[in-house]
């Protein structure tokens, strides 16, 4: 049986279940592989072991007393600041020689391209013609535009959390174009790709032109595949933003937009979920304000949003789908996206919703009838579309634009998110670069 290599960004949440860790699900398509391949019933057609970032204990200690395993699957550990992903630790590379050398694997399955370990991981492999790379996203692309059309004069402001961390706006540009230049480096060592969208195709394409690329779908978090928004069960005139801590994720713009959308519905409310950079009610929180979270704050203030937007912080994956479902549109407004899993799991779940037409997002929707796309960086066009979705007026089968997106995209996305689909795709795949 041939041996694959999975190199992850997370340690799965099964892995830290099983040793009563805190995890993240961010990445769930990630879990819903591992559970088509180790499933009960699922028959292993490789032989899988799975390494990751992990802080310490028995998963990092694995020299000593071997790989940790679940479900008999070895799971190594290795150490890595993920909030410093712009610095490259060469010592990864040994690191992962050690891990090569017990496992020996007959591939390695990189997943994302956006941290070190994973040029870390190619490097040390050596061989081209047995690794595959999964796009994610594209951080050299990223860089490009990461300011999202903030005013020239945001762009060079610096507050005092942003000195002491260094970590302006302008910094925060930098560390993706440095880690944009790795990332072609991964590409460029990588003989096989994995993508979903015509923005992925062709990026991977101007990076690395011999490299074989296999479209391949992915697999939701499990618990997206229950459930249907209906529209009279949300909260009316509710918008939900899945992320609004960067430039790049569009929250300022959703902000520009709310004016025109006050205007026709006096009660919508924005609800973003993530990471808060506006908390500012004690000292502490305002001396750690960014210059972004501080230009939002002062949009809050400019069109009297304060009302208006609700900060609802790091959601777990109920959490998440419990808001999905109680929202009346999603809005994804970010500069560039790829292919958001966010807006994915929207779609299962038919919650309307209302996206930029950048990047790989127009190969997840089809405009009018999946769903509403606007231009990237347009409020004025966010503003249209989130009006659009609110409209109560029915067409002939007695139906609203929100409950005909919601039918439409359900279908679409169960077909693009489709588990037992994805897993033949990826032993396909797996099958014919170990053949070749």
């Amino acid at each position: 049986m041939k041996r694959v290599l999975w190199i992850c960004n997370i340690m799965l949440p099964v892995i830290a279940k099983q040793l009563s860790l805190p995890y993240s699900s961010r990445e769930g398509w990630l879990s819903g592989s591992f559970e088509q391949l180790t499933g009960e019933g699922a028959g292993l057609r490789i032989e899988l072991g799975i390494c990751f970032p992990a802080l310490g204990g028995e998963i990092t200690d694995w020299k000593s007393a071997g790989p940790y395993r679940v479900r008999g699957v070895p799971c190594y550990g290795f150490s890595e600041d993920l909030g410093t992903p712009e610095l490259y630790d060469p010592s990864l590379e040994t690191c992962f020689g050690e891990i090569l050398e017990d496992f020996k694997p007959d591939m390695i399955h990189v997943f994302g391209t956006e941290f070190p370990h994973a040029l870390a991981a190619v490097r040390a492999f050596g061989k081209p013609e047995r690794t595959l790379v999964g796009i994610q996203g594209l951080c050299y692309k990223i860089a490009e535009v990461y300011m999202a059309k903030l005013p020239e004069a945001v762009c060079g402001r610096a507050t005092f959390r942003d000195l002491v961390r260094r970590d302006s706006l302008r910094r925060q540009q930098e560390k993706f174009f440095i880690r944009g230049e790795r990332e072609k480096e991964v590409i460029r060592l990588a003989g096989h790709v994995t993508g979903r969208t015509a923005f992925d195709r062709e990026g991977t394409r101007q990076v690395n032109p011999d490299a074989e690329y296999h479209p391949m779908n992915e697999t939701m978090r499990s618990s997206f595949y229950e459930g249907c928004w209906k529209e009279e069960a949300c909260l009316r005139h509710s918008i939900f933003l899945g992320q609004g801590d960067y430039p790049l994720k569009g929250f300022h713009l959703l902000l520009e937009a709310m004016p025109e959308i006050l205007g026709r519905y006096p009660d919508a409310v924005i609800y973003v979920a993530g990471n808060s950079v506006i908390s500012h009610k004690t000292l502490k929180e305002r001396l750690k304000l960014p210059a972004y979270g501080k230009y939002l704050l002062e949009l809050i203030q400019r069109y009297k949003l304060a009302d208006h937007v609700v900060m609802l912080g790091r959601l777990s994956e109920e959490e998440m789908k419990e808001r999905f479902l109680l929202s009346h549109v999603f809005v994804c407004p970010s500069i560039l996206e790829n292919s958001p899993n966010s807006l994915g799991e929207a779609m299962l779940l038919g919650v309307p919703s209302a996206a930029a037409r950048t990047g790989g997002i127009p190969d997840m929707i089809k405009d009018g009838e999946e769903g509403v796309l606007f231009c990237p960086g347009s409020p004025g066009e966010i503003a249209e579309a989130v009006c659009a979705v609110f409209d109560r007026e029915r067409d002939e089968t007695g139906r609203t634009l929100a409950q005909r997106l919601c039918a439409a995209e359900r279908r679409r996305a169960r077909a693009t998110h489709d588990g037992k689909t994805n897993y033949e795709r990826l032993m396909e795949i797996y099958q014919k670069i170990l053949e070749a």
